[in-house]
């Protein structure tokens, strides 16, 4: 699976892929390497359900979604990568950890509003 999600990673970034397809792919790109889960690991059964079933329902959908001729291209460079030992990307890790920060703080927000 983190080979499909490498294949992702850079058929996001090609411009033979349209918007759309690009969209949801990184959306699926960034869900998986993200560390929050929509559904928190330590509930029971529903935890790992995010991980079972969503995850690869959307490396699929995603991976559907893109023209073969990129797919073959992105194969090779996501192989390439996983041979020289995947460099870290910090800045994405970094990202990520905003963009979760700032639904956090848009939902709080709102629940503050509602009860008050």
């Amino acid at each position: 699976m983190k080979r499909q999600i490498y294949i992702l990673y850079f058929a996001c970034r090609d411009n033979r892929v349209s918007w759309y397809a690009k969209v949801f792919t990184a959306i699926v790109v960034a869900y998986a390497f993200s560390p929050i889960d929509l559904i928190p690991d330590f509930i029971p059964v529903l935890g790992y359900l995010d991980d079972i079933i969503l995850v690869p329902a959307g490396i699929w959908l995603a991976l559907k979604m893109i023209p073969k001729h990129v797919l073959i291209d992105c194969e090779v460079m996501a192989e390439e990568l996983i041979r020289q030992k995947k460099p870290k990307n910090w800045m994405a890790g970094w990202l990520i950890l905003l963009v979760w920060a700032l639904i956090f703080v848009w939902i709080i927000g709102k629940l503050v509003k509602i009860y008050t």
